[in-house]
């Protein structure tokens, strides 16, 4: 039988990349993603020495993982972006030229970032089941166990934030195609 420490080294191995990539995606700053991983697997640390048995440390971990994350959105102020920009001394002149080579590439990022911001117009009950299920690739069930929903509860929201998401990229397209068309015809 692993100990708790042979346990809790393995599911750190295992999930520290996911968790990371999870958290930064939910907090959009890099350093306090990493200070919350970190609180993670500090706190599932004291727990499992404590003596408590963890089933699964996946799920426990994101559950962890997740409650901070709310914790961190409630001690959160608005800032304005210019109140960002003028703390991190960006200006309009100091983003570097795009290292993209092809139009692919460049066409891909663009995609990309446009699907990102679209999931985070999304209502909060369904942008955290599409990133749970999509970027961090846990199922119905891992996720249900995750934000104590029914599996049943958690499919129905992933279809309809699938069913959102394509709306707002068939209304983004439209957009776009129809502002193409208006550049085209001047």
């Amino acid at each position: 039988m692993e100990s708790h420490e042979d346990r809790y080294l393995k599911a750190f191995e295992d999930y520290h990349e996911a968790l990371f990539r999870h958290a930064s995606m939910r907090v959009s700053d890099r350093e306090k993603a990493i200070d919350i991983v970190h609180d993670t697997f500090t706190k599932v640390w004291s727990y499992a020495r404590s003596g408590q048995h963890i089933d699964s440390y996946r799920s426990f971990l994101y559950k962890v993982l997740n409650n901070l994350i709310i914790d961190e959105y409630r001690k959160r102020k608005e800032a304005s972006l210019d109140s960002l920009l003028a703390i991190d001394g960006v200006d309009e002149g100091s983003f570097p030229e795009l290292s993209e080579n092809t139009v692919e590439a460049l066409a891909a990022t663009i995609d990309g970032k446009k699907a990102f911001e679209l999931i985070a117009e999304l209502p909060d009950v369904y942008r955290e089941v599409i990133i749970l299920r999509f970027v961090d690739e846990l199922g119905p069930r891992e996720i249900s166990e995750l934000i104590e929903e029914s599996e049943n509860v958690v499919s129905v929201r992933i279809h309809r934030a699938l069913k959102m998401l394509r709306a707002k990229i068939d209304s983004h397209n439209e957009r776009t195609e129809k502002n193409r068309t208006k550049q085209s015809k001047t």
